[in-house]
Parts: C-alpha cells; structure tokens; sequence
C-alpha cells in the first residue's frame, strides 16, 4: 500500500469504530460516556494522517483515552502540550452529545496537563531528535476510544467496569486493533500496562498472520501507580532496551 492508502485506511477504520461505537448505552455507575473519535475526528485524523502514513515496526498500546489527554485533543495520550508543541496539531475540538459539568470538553484550550501523557510523550521527545523520526518506525493508539463518567464525573477505566456492558465493545476494538498490527505490519507489540498487554495477547491469539510478533509491556505512567510514580523513564528505556526494541 502507499502512504495515502495505509493512511485512508486507518482514518476509515476508526472511523468506522466510532460509528459502531455510538449505538451502545450503559447503566450505573455509568452516565456520561465520551467518544473522542467522533466530536474530535479532525484532530485524530491528522494524526493519522501525518505519522500513521506507513508501515511501522513498533506499536504502543494504551488502555483508553484520559479526561485531559485524548478526550481532549483525539490524540492517544494526547497531553495538551505535547500534542501542540511536538506533534504540532492543533484542530477545532466538537462536543459529545452529553456532557458532564465537571469534566467539559474544552479541546485545545484545556488549561490541565495529563501527567500520563506528558510522561510517555516526553520520553519520546528525550529518546527521538523529532516526531517524524519516532514515527519511522513507532506508534501509538489506545485500544478502546470511549472515556466512561460516573454521575459525579469520575473515571471509570475499562478494566472496573461490568463485563456485559464491555464484551461487545471490546470484541468490536479488538477487530480494529488487529487490523491497525495488519496494516502496519508491527513485529513489536507494547503494552502500556497490564490491560493493554492482555488485549496484544488476545490479538495474537485469534489474528492467523502472527508469526514474529513479539509482545513486551512497560509499566503504565499513571501517577495513580506508585511503581511509575519512582522511576517510570529509566524503567521504560531498561525494558525497551533489553527487548532490543531500543
């Protein structure tokens, strides 16, 4: 495929992910649930479109996207900052249909930095000379796009919520996130954390073209994780360079 095509491609497919995406309801503790790739489209889609336009060799998978990261800016880990000054987007941000007050959607002028996201960019900005080099041969995506809000505007991850509200949805995610390894031809599978790992494990296990498709996780930068909180950025380097992903 060519560079216009590998990107056509994705951009649909996520597309396509989103629209799927929208026909789900949910019950308690769930009330607001935001989707990024859909009122945050352009932004995701000049992501793809600018690094996502070839084949690469190392994947990094996150979880789902965070109130001040992605649901913000469409951009996987998507700290305001980073997504600014070193992927150099910036795109008008929509609304979701229903909005929390607490958690509002405030696109490019979000004043709050994402703390995971500032740490995983930040190491590539330390590790690559630019975000084109990285973007050789890395990328980066979460596995599922929804963000999910409790009344009172908290956080529900996707590993805390009820299986029969997820096992759909995840089913639909994990079809994207095998199509996302084809397309690029990823020998290199990253998990960020340990419900990233458990989805690349299960996207071995069920996708027919997987020979040489090696799985590693690093610890997910979180400041809600002590282990990340003391060392995140050496640990990371040591196991990616042990892996000789690095």
């Amino acid at each position: 495929m060519t560079q216009q095509e590998i990107a056509k491609k994705l951009s649909n497919s996520a597309k396509k992910l989103a629209k799927k995406l929208n026909q789900f309801t949910f019950s308690e503790p769930i009330s607001f649930v935001y989707n990024p790739l859909d009122y945050a489209f352009s932004s995701h889609h000049s992501y793809l479109h600018r690094y996502g336009n070839s084949q690469k060799k190392t994947l990094f998978l996150g979880m789902n996207p965070g109130p001040f990261g992605m649901a913000q800016t469409g951009i996987p880990f998507g700290e305001i900052h980073s997504v600014r000054q070193w992927l150099r987007i910036e795109e008008a941000i929509k609304k979701p249909p229903k909005e929390h007050p607490k958690r509002p959607i405030l696109g490019f002028a979000i004043q709050k930095s994402e703390i995971s996201g500032k740490r995983l960019w930040g190491l590539f900005q330390k590790q690559f000379q630019s975000a084109e080099e990285f973007f050789t041969q890395h990328f980066v995506i979460n596995f599922c796009p929804l963000i999910w809000l409790s009344k009172e505007g908290r956080n529900i991850t996707p590993d805390k919520i009820n299986k029969s509200q997820v096992t759909e949805i995840f089913a639909l995610c994990q079809e994207h996130l095998q199509e996302i390894i084809e397309t690029f031809q990823a020998k290199n599978l990253i998990g960020i954390g340990n419900f990233a790992e458990k989805q690349l494990q299960i996207a071995l296990h069920q996708m027919k073209n997987k020979k040489n498709l090696k799985i590693t996780k690093i610890l997910h930068p979180s400041p809600a994780s002590p282990a990340a909180n003391r060392n995140w950025e050496k640990d990371t380097i040591h196991r990616l360079t042990e892996e000789k992903i690095w």
